[in-house]
């Protein structure tokens, strides 16, 4: 009897299973992806009308020489220099505070007082509009130093990057399993041993995205490099010295009657966009990595 009952069921069940959908349910499914579709597209007209606006603009003024002449010269390459130097300095500075950050929040200090107020800071640091760390930097390097320079500029970045890196490795150590730390416990690996050698290895891939993301959001800054860099026209003269960049470069030449400046921000609009996405896509990458292992 029960037999016969369970191959009834089994039955109703294949045959729900096998039926098609009523037309009600149907017409809904399409309804919705229909609107989905049609929202998702209304949202992607301006981004691709920027993108193209910027393209259609800037693309007669890429050639060779503007890669190597200075603002002065109608050129940009000294902005790119300079914008280089102070993400590069900015990194420099974020990336091992950021990621020891991450790893004393997760690993370390979990139920500790200090940790939770340090946490507490680092979501506050994201949220801090970027002019007011330009404020900060200028306040602390370029009053201190009498003079605009990129070592205050990549302060400033390093700034920005320092909590997106730090809140980012410690979401990739939380995703961790704890069955590996205990497999290393069991095999006689201290706790440092552990953190170090196990989990922090096996968070590369996150922390390094972490990283590429703080990275690409430093490079299109503008505010802070205002108050710290300043600007030149010319190549820079040291770390310690004015320096160009790509968003200062758009930001004071935009109004600028002369039709070669004007040509020269479409085309650095170009240079600057093209530089975050592939920053943006090698991220990516590590992330498509880090979900196929």
């Amino acid at each position: 009897m029960s037999d016969y009952i369970k191959s009834e069921n089994d039955e109703f069940i294949t045959t729900e299973l096998c039926s098609p959908l009523p037309t009600q349910r149907v017409v809904f499914t399409y309804l919705m992806n229909a609107i989905a579709f049609g929202l998702t597209g209304l949202a992607l007209i301006p981004l691709l009308s920027i993108l193209w606006e910027i393209f259609v603009r800037g693309i007669s003024g890429i050639k060779w020489e503007v890669f190597v002449k200075a603002v002065i010269d109608n050129g940009f390459g000294n902005a790119i220099v300079g914008t280089i130097i102070m993400v590069a300095v900015g990194a420099f500075l974020s990336i091992p505070t950021g990621v020891m950050t991450g790893i004393l929040l997760v690993e370390f200090g979990q139920t500790n007082p200090i940790t939770n107020l340090i946490r507490l800071i680092t979501n506050i640091l994201t949220g801090v509009p970027s002019i007011v760390v330009g404020i900060f930097a200028y306040g602390i390097i370029v009053l201190a130093t009498k003079g605009f320079s990129a070592i205050a500029g990549g302060f400033a970045l390093a700034v920005i990057m320092l909590p997106v890196i730090a809140l980012t490795t410690a979401e990739s150590l939380k995703l961790i399993p704890t069955s590996q730390r205990l497999a290393s416990a069991a095999l006689g690996g201290t706790r440092f041993q552990t953190t170090f050698r196990i989990v922090v290895i096996a968070a590369i891939p996150g922390i390094t995205t972490g990283i590429l993301l703080a990275v690409a959001r430093a490079a299109g800054e503008t505010a802070p490099l205002i108050f710290t860099a300043l600007f030149s026209l010319d190549w820079s003269e040291g770390l310690f010295s004015p320096t160009a960049s790509l968003p200062v470069l758009i930001f004071n030449l935009y109004n600028d009657p002369d039709p070669e400046k004007s040509q020269l921000v479409w085309t650095t609009s170009i240079i600057l966009l093209s530089l975050i996405l592939f920053v943006s896509i090698v991220s990516r990458l590590f992330i498509s990595q880090k979900r196929i292992k």
